[in-house]
């Protein structure tokens, strides 16, 4: 049976990651840093293990692949999903935050994907990373957390040039606005009635139209596919503005 390593699957994108690979038949590591809600998300799931640890720690990744392997005795896949978002000018961007968002959300997919490696050259695996269409196309207020998205798009290509010649495809979602928890919370009446008017599909997506692009891009259908970057975004990207006043009926 495939399994599948999972990060940031406690909630939002990840959690339902996992419960997509799950009802695909693969066996899942859950991994995040947030015990209490991975505990939570991880009842009741058959074939899934719950594996508390920071992806930005060293020490905690080699620790938590050592016992991915114990438990499952493979690896097919890894799905960088752990981040973390921060949104303010960039003149209220210290060192501080810079490095904090850099170390989940870049450091961490790097660091994670060196201790995996190894095990998806045994299994000719597949990577996919979590950017976001913020590393696609800049913003106001997201300075680091763009930024970082960015450098994640680079490095799956870094990945992909690199361990092609083990069977191991690397590739990249980057999801548009999605009805997450957190979006729901911070985004007003006023940010979704603009963001609706931007998407040519006129709406946010769904935490499992994300899910869905991931694991097609794990699975054997997409064998062929690497080092590219899957805009899971309802056409936010292709469009850049939208035109509000063309969706309106004429009185």
């Amino acid at each position: 049976m495939k399994t599948a390593i999972v990060t940031g699957a406690a909630r939002g994108i990840g959690l339902a990651t996992t419960r997509a690979f799950l009802a695909d038949g693969w066996r899942v590591a859950m991994i995040d840093r947030d015990a209490p809600a991975l505990a939570e998300a991880a009842l009741g799931l058959a074939d899934a293990h719950a594996v508390i640890c920071d992806a930005s720690d060293p020490a905690q990744v080699q620790a938590m692949a050592a016992e991915v392997m114990a438990q499952f005795g493979r690896v097919d896949a890894l799905v960088n999903n752990a981040g973390v978002a921060d949104f303010r000018p960039m003149g209220e961007t210290d060192l501080a935050i810079w490095r904090e968002v850099m170390a989940t959300n870049l450091d961490g997919v790097f660091i994670t994907s060196q201790a995996i490696i190894p095990h998806l050259k045994a299994t000719r695996g597949a990577i996919v990373n979590i950017a976001s269409i913020s590393g696609l196309r800049a913003s106001t207020l997201r300075v680091a957390y763009g930024t970082s998205k960015a450098a994640v798009i680079h490095l799956t290509r870094q990945q992909a040039a690199e361990l092609g010649e083990w069977g191991i495809r690397a590739n990249c979602v980057a999801p548009g606005p999605v009805d997450t928890k957190l979006a729901l919370a911070v985004h007003s009446p006023e940010i979704r009635a603009a963001y609706h008017d931007t998407i040519p599909l006129n709406r946010y997506g769904r935490e499992a139209e994300i899910a869905e692009a991931i694991t097609f891009l794990c699975s054997e259908r997409a064998s062929y596919v690497t080092g590219q970057v899957l805009a899971a975004d309802g056409g936010f990207d292709t469009v850049g503005v939208g035109l509000p006043a063309l969706r309106r009926p004429k009185p």
